[in-house]
C-alpha cells in the first residue's frame, strides 16, 4: 500500500490573518516540501491572483526531485461557457 502525502500549505495555509507569502517564499516553501518528499503540492488558484499566476509560471523553473506540483481550482459559474470562464482558463494554463 502506498500513501500519497498532498500538502496545501501554499493556498489553504496561507488564508490566517496577517499570512502574506512573496512569490520567493512560495518558491522556498516548495523546494523545502519536496525535499521532505511530499508527493503533491498544490500550488495556490491561478487566475486569483497575480501572484499565484506568476508562481506557476516559476515553479516549472526549479529542479524538484519529487514532489508535483498542481492547482487549486473550480468548476465553470452557470451558464458562463467553459470556454469563456477566466478561472478555469487560468487553471488549464498553469
Amino acid at each position: 500500500m502506498k500513501i500519497e502525502l498532498f500538502d496545501t500549505t501554499l493556498r489553504d495555509g496561507t488564508q490566517g490573518e496577517g499570512i502574506n507569502l512573496s512569490l520567493q517564499d512560495k518558491l522556498l516553501i516548495t523546494q523545502r516540501l519536496d525535499s521532505f518528499g511530499i508527493d503533491i503540492i498544490e500550488g495556490g488558484w491561478p487566475g486569483s491572483n497575480p501572484k499565484d499566476e506568476e508562481y506557476f509560471r516559476a515553479v516549472r523553473k526549479l529542479k524538484l526531485s519529487h514532489s508535483k506540483i498542481c492547482a487549486f481550482g473550480s468548476t465553470a459559474r452557470y451558464p458562463d461557457k467553459i470556454s469563456q470562464d477566466n478561472n478555469l482558463q487560468q487553471l488549464l494554463k498553469a
